[in-house]
């Protein structure tokens, strides 16, 4: 295990265990292209990659599970009362927002991108309502189980 200074992607390093794996050619190949694609240092760092994507999958498939949230949305800052009406959505979730980054575009063109921590069902609820405010052009949400790295959200509070 590594020392708390200096975390870097493998401080806290698990003891690794090997195994073999049978895998037709065509699905080698495949998964071959994949891990070059990603970038990935080797075929197991994409096998781990693709695991922690299904067990996040699964985690977040209960609607109660802890979630981290991201939404981006993409508006006109002239749009008529657009800003009051996004900052009344964000208002709305103020348990769940942890963060907001506005950044202007050239023109009149704005994003929005606001962090959420939560219940799963709540986060996507507060994506999709945020992303649903009128003169939101576009609006995109992802989705993330702290629990992965093996952390938490702290959100805790009763929800009534």
């Amino acid at each position: 295990m590594g020392s708390p200074r200096g975390r870097g992607r493998h401080a806290a390093r698990e003891r690794v265990v090997r195994l073999g794996v049978s895998l037709e050619p065509s699905l080698v190949g495949l998964l071959d292209r994949w891990v070059a694609e990603r970038n990935s240092p080797s075929r197991s760092d994409g096998v781990r990659a693709l695991i922690r994507k299904e067990l996040a999958d699964r985690t977040l498939a209960d609607p109660e599970s802890d979630a981290l949230g991201v939404v981006t949305l993409l508006y006109r800052h002239d749009a008529p009362n657009v800003m009051r009406r996004l900052t009344a959505a964000e208002h709305r979730w103020g348990d769940h927002v942890r963060s907001s980054s506005h950044v202007h575009l050239e023109g009149d063109a704005c994003a929005e991108v606001i962090v959420l921590l939560g219940r799963r069902r709540e986060v996507a609820q507060a994506a999709a309502d945020l992303g649903g405010v009128r003169g939101i052009l576009e609006a995109e949400s992802v989705l993330l189980t702290p629990s992965l790295a093996g952390g938490r959200t702290g959100h805790r509070h009763p929800h009534t």
